[in-house]
């Protein structure tokens, strides 16, 4: 499964409704990586096919989506994306985490084994 392009829209019906709640409840029964990048940025390209490698080895397992910050720019404000890559880890019945930077392969997998699955 590879990464899933999201849009505001999308996340409102398949991750959150931020219009509609107050509390952070999270639809899905899957856990999932929230992507946040921009095309321009050098760090977000160097993270791309790590995602897409991780996609493949969990597949099933986490869902990892990708937000384009430039055209997604009220779902970028709502989760007060200020540097990217910025990604969100969303835990089933847990509150989500926010990470800013490009980590690498082996972080991304560490955080994945203790907080997602």
């Amino acid at each position: 499964m590879a990464t899933i392009n999201l849009t505001a829209e999308q996340f409102k019906s398949d991750v959150f409704d931020y219009t509609t709640e107050k509390e952070w409840k999270y639809k899905d029964d899957v856990p999932a990586i929230i992507d946040f990048y921009a095309d321009w940025c050098g760090p977000c390209k160097m993270v791309v096919p790590i995602l897409e490698e991780l996609s493949e080895e969990y597949k099933g397992k986490v869902k990892i989506y990708k937000v384009d910050t430039e055209v997604e720019q009220e779902l970028s404000a709502v989760f007060g994306i200020r540097s990217i890559p910025s990604m969100l880890f969303i835990p089933v019945g847990k509150e989500p985490m926010m990470q800013a930077g490009a980590l690498p392969k082996n972080s991304l997998k560490e955080i994945i084994e203790k907080e997602l699955v």
